[in-house]
């Protein structure tokens, strides 16, 4: 026999009836991450920040390099494809972390700092890359440690700078 009390479907057993429960049916669960713009009102702490921005930084690693490496097979010159995956690397970068690593509100001011920031490690970047890959010479490993050497000094100069200067300001 079936009875129906609010929104569950209970069956109580006749006597040669066996008792079976009825699945249960769940709305759907809220997001963990927020989808507006919204920030923390407390600053997270050193660790905190540095653990997402190297996160933050890999994930943007791999878009720069994997951007960098097509463009060199298309044919794009190694500076130019340099510059331009830098350019889609940081800007993943700065969104992301601008979010998540430093709960900053969108800021013009702070914009314009960063734009400053990444013209510095862009030229600090596409410099020591080519640097090393002309001193390096052809081997198959030149490429890619010239990269990650390239991109280990910005992001250290860019991790310092957002850090203390560009996500205190208000």
């Amino acid at each position: 026999m079936l009875f129906l009390t609010g929104v569950t479907l209970v069956c109580v057993p006749e006597s040669h009836d066996h008792v079976q429960p009825l699945p249960e049916h769940h709305a759907p669960l809220a997001p963990e991450l927020p989808l507006t713009d919204s920030t923390a009102d407390e600053a997270l702490d050193l660790k905190t920040q540095l653990t997402r921005f190297v996160l933050t930084g890999g994930f943007s690693a791999i878009v720069d390099y994997g951007l960098y490496v097509l463009l060199m097979a298309l044919g794009v010159t190694r500076d130019v494809a340099k510059a331009l995956s830098f350019v889609a690397g940081t800007t993943t970068a700065y969104l992301i972390n601008r979010r998540w690593t430093f709960k900053a509100p969108p800021s013009r001011v702070r914009f314009a700092a960063v734009v400053v920031l990444y013209a510095v490690t862009f030229a600090a970047q596409v410099g020591i890359n080519r640097v090393l890959n002309e001193a390096l010479g052809d081997e198959w490993w030149v490429t890619p440690f010239a990269f990650v050497v390239a991109q280990g000094v910005a992001t250290v100069i860019n991790f310092v700078v957002q850090r203390v200067v560009i996500f205190r300001l208000r």
